[in-house]
């Protein structure tokens, strides 16, 4: 195991720790952000084409996103596609901006936000664990195939649970400053 592998290990604990944070992203806080209507797709010129490909989409308020639609004769069909969208969202239209208000969550809702990302911060920990995994099988191979020393293959399993236990502290606060996003609103 080389240091270029502990280097993969870590992109790939950095993968699930990215993975995290988007998922975080479309987690609706009652707080307008752009990424909420991420997964908002429109059938756009015989296709179905991700929103931002047919409009602009900003945060003029805290709880208002607006879609500056290029095309004005797609105007309806995004606000459609939005309504459409299982967001819980519903968009209004004065023929040239779609307004988006943003409403807010009730106690109930937030609890189960909170859920919600806890479970997602549980699953970039057992990823996370996975690739520490791998990488300690790795070195066991290594040491019993003759290529490294015992010694070696110690110090290298602390290399490897100490990027391990500095990307669960990521997840962690992240996932702490997620529920508290959540909380407040």
């Amino acid at each position: 195991m080389s240091s270029s592998d502990l280097g993969e290990l870590k992109k790939r604990m950095d993968g699930a720790l990215e993975a995290l944070k988007r998922e975080f992203a479309g987690l609706r806080t009652g707080r307008a952000h752009t990424s909420l209507l991420d997964p908002v797709s429109v059938e756009a010129y015989g296709a179905q084409m991700p929103l931002n490909q047919v409009g602009t989409v900003s945060v003029p308020e805290p709880r208002m996103l607006t879609v500056q639609v290029w095309d004005k004769g797609m105007v309806s069909k995004v606000e459609k596609a939005v309504r459409e969208a299982g967001l819980g969202l519903n968009p209004s239209n004065d023929g040239n901006l779609v307004r988006v208000p943003i409403p807010p969550l009730s106690e109930e809702r937030r609890q189960e936000l909170g859920k919600v990302a806890g479970r997602y911060a549980e699953q970039a920990r057992v990823a996370v664990r996975n690739v520490r995994r791998d990488g300690m099988e790795a070195l066991k191979q290594q040491q019993k195939d003759g290529e490294i020393s015992e010694d070696e293959q110690r110090r290298k399993a602390d290399e490897i649970q100490k990027a391990t236990d500095s990307h669960i502290k990521l997840i962690d606060e992240a996932l702490a400053a997620k529920e508290t996003e959540i909380m407040q609103v």
